[in-house]
């Protein structure tokens, strides 16, 4: 597939190899649509400080929270100049809502797959629930045994609307309860919450790692298809008895119409990135997993992860703002 990438570069107009020679001549912006301190924020910050090593230009990290993590694509879609030096974080949200509108017979303010340019795929989350240590619940099993006796009572948090609260929208189906989910604006807000008491547990990418490790909560589930490294000993949602698991890939995307030179440099200085060791134990912090696409791959990763989306709002009846 990179081989297909460098041969486009010979068919593209006479100005891209100079553009390639040229691009990075200023800061690149990456849009990050969470909060500062979650695990995607360090995760993101990590690899774009080594990419701007590489590239020879500093590469800012700009948090842009809301929307159930899409408002970086929507800038892009609507603002942003395909120039290389705006691109941002994919999260699948970008697909989910897009289909929660067209259910609504609402217009996106973007299309999923037209809209952007696929530069590289990274990595995939590690997430799970966990409770504070005082918490009457030790396995996932009690936990969910407390909700069924207590239908509607038990609140969670999630880092957005309509991000891990689809993993427990589909639990509570499966498993027969009723809870209710607390949408937060990213990682931080979410555990600070839970900590605080005002909820009873946080569905969450695996921000909470450090304090699980430090015995500041205690970890019940993953939702990934195999344990986490780190956690050993915690079970998946799959093998507790539920058919639920996500690992939520996402990577780095432009606007459409990006040079196939600069899409090039951008796919091999993030891919350098991907690799470094610096960035891998960062990696290992937060129980993430590699999964590297290049542009190619991850334009047909974006094509299917589209399509199961719009099964996924389908199947679960999503709705906007429930």
């Amino acid at each position: 597939m990179q081989q297909v990438a460098r041969r486009a570069l010979l068919f593209a107009p006479l100005a891209s190899p100079a553009l390639a020679q040229r691009f990075p001549d200023r800061s690149i912006r990456v849009l990050l649509p969470w909060t500062p301190g979650g695990a995607t924020d360090i995760q993101v910050r990590s690899i774009s400080d080594i990419a701007s090593r590489i590239l020879g230009q500093s590469v800012v990290v700009e948090n842009r929270p809301g929307a159930s993590g899409t408002l970086g694509a929507q800038h892009m879609a609507r603002e942003a100049r395909p120039d290389g030096y705006t691109i941002g974080q994919m999260p699948l949200g970008v697909f989910r809502l897009a289909a929660m509108m067209r259910a609504a017979s609402m217009a996106p303010p973007y299309d999923p797959l037209g809209s952007f340019t696929w530069i590289i795929r990274t990595v995939g989350y590690m997430g799970g629930v966990v409770v504070r240590p005082d918490a009457p619940w030790q396995t996932m099993a009690q936990l969910v045994e407390h909700a069924r006796r207590n239908p509607g009572e038990v609140f969670y948090g999630t880092p957005g609307a309509n991000t891990t609260d689809v993993v427990m929208r589909r639990l509570a189906r499966i498993a027969g309860v009723e809870w209710t989910a607390v949408p937060f604006r990213g990682a931080a807000p979410n555990l600070q919450a839970l900590l605080g008491g005002q909820i009873a547990f946080s569905c969450e990418t695996s921000a909470w790692a450090d304090m699980v490790l430090e015995g500041r909560l205690r970890l019940l589930a993953v939702y990934t298809d195999r344990r986490a490294e780190r956690f050993p000993n915690v079970p998946t949602l799959r093998e507790a008895g539920w058919d639920v698991a996500s690992d939520s890939s996402y990577g780095f995307a432009g606007p459409r119409g990006m040079e196939p030179a600069v899409v090039l440099a951008l796919h091999d200085a993030f891919k350098a990135a991907l690799h470094d060791p610096a960035h891998l134990a960062v990696l290992r912090r937060f129980d993430f997993q590699l999964r590297y696409l290049d542009s190619e791959g991850y334009a047909n990763f974006a094509a299917v992860a589209n399509q199961e989306e719009i099964a996924t709002v389908q199947e679960m009846g999503l709705r906007l703002g429930g």
